[in-house]
């Protein structure tokens, strides 16, 4: 069957569209404290203002815990990924984030979580990492190497905070999505958490909006001078109708979305997979009506990921 014909899974329509992604940098970054709570408030201190480069600088989430038989000093842990679209930009906001969320909470440590020797997604650049921050340490600070690594121990008033010296950042992808279109608020939601969950089970991947959810899609550009990104009309079940982009049908009362980011075009392929077969699974039967997703003609990035080939696995029929 050819990507045009009509696929359903559970009687929710997936279309026959594609999410464009663009090319960013990113990064990962190992979070370790005392306890597993104090690892979780720095990772959520840190990734806070995050959503969007549009106005946040850079897009960050949290990835997994660890347990400390995965972390460089055996303490638990949790691993954090951001993305920008420069090393420039990246660099200034892992400083900065780091400066401000890790450094000063109690008993953290922080290290470089991309491994040059295993990394499938393209090595890009280093960020400085303690190499800036260890000026905190107003000449205190100490320098430690440890094989080909260096590290900085930085006194604090419950100790050391340890840092290594740089992170390795990546080429990777941002700007993967899916639209839900449900038939009212609570089938969106439910739609909505259930794709988030299963894409959460994978590795490096985010979703950098509260909850991984979205209810402002844009569009690029506006009618006010100015402004980059407005309203996604096209989706608004208030503007049906009205605009003439519309996209809704009088029977679609609340559409969601959600955006990943991941390290390589194939995590964020497998991870809109992971979300398209949970939402799905909870079928038409529970108010899921469309799954869709956004793109600009494919004039944005090079990445496309079409929603049919993606489902192409999963239980569905065509027509």
């Amino acid at each position: 069957m050819s990507d045009t014909a009509t696929l359903r899974i559970n009687g929710t329509t997936i279309d026959a569209t594609f999410a464009e992604a663009f090319p960013m940098k990113a990064t990962r970054l190992v979070i370790t404290a005392h306890t597993p709570a104090w690892a979780m408030n720095a990772a959520n201190s840190l990734t806070g203002f995050a959503t969007s480069v549009i106005g946040c600088g850079c897009e960050a989430g949290i990835e997994r815990t660890l347990p400390g038989a995965e972390t460089p000093d055996g303490r638990p842990g949790v691993t954090v990924l951001l993305f920008a679209v420069s090393s420039k930009e990246l660099a200034k906001q892992i400083e900065r984030r780091v400066g401000q969320c890790v450094l000063t909470c109690p008993t953290t440590a922080v290290y470089g979580g991309i491994d040059a020797a295993t990394s499938r997604a393209p090595l890009s650049d280093r960020a400085s990492l303690g190499s800036g921050l260890r000026y905190f340490g107003d000449g205190w600070q100490i320098s430690k190497m440890l094989g080909d690594t260096r590290y900085w121990r930085v006194p604090v008033m419950d100790g050391e905070f340890v840092c290594e010296d740089t992170a390795l950042t990546v080429k990777a992808v941002g700007g993967g999505n899916l639209i839900l279109l449900a038939r009212d608020i609570d089938a969106a939601l439910a739609a909505s958490e259930a794709a988030v969950a299963a894409m959460r089970r994978l590795p490096n991947v985010i979703m950098p909006f509260p909850g991984g959810v979205v209810r402002s899609g844009s569009k690029v550009g506006s009618k006010y001078k100015g402004a980059s990104a407005s309203t996604n009309d096209a989706f608004c079940p208030t503007l049906t109708g009205l605009s003439a982009r519309g996209e809704l049908g009088a029977e679609v009362g609340c559409v969601l979305e959600i955006v990943i980011d991941g390290l390589t075009d194939a995590d964020v392929g497998a991870a809109m997979t992971a979300g398209i077969a949970a939402a799905a699974g909870l079928g038409q039967a529970a108010g899921l009506l469309r799954i869709s997703a956004g793109n600009y003609g494919g004039k944005l990035g090079p990445y496309h990921f079409h929603l049919h080939s993606l489902a192409a696995g999963l239980d569905g029929s065509r027509a």
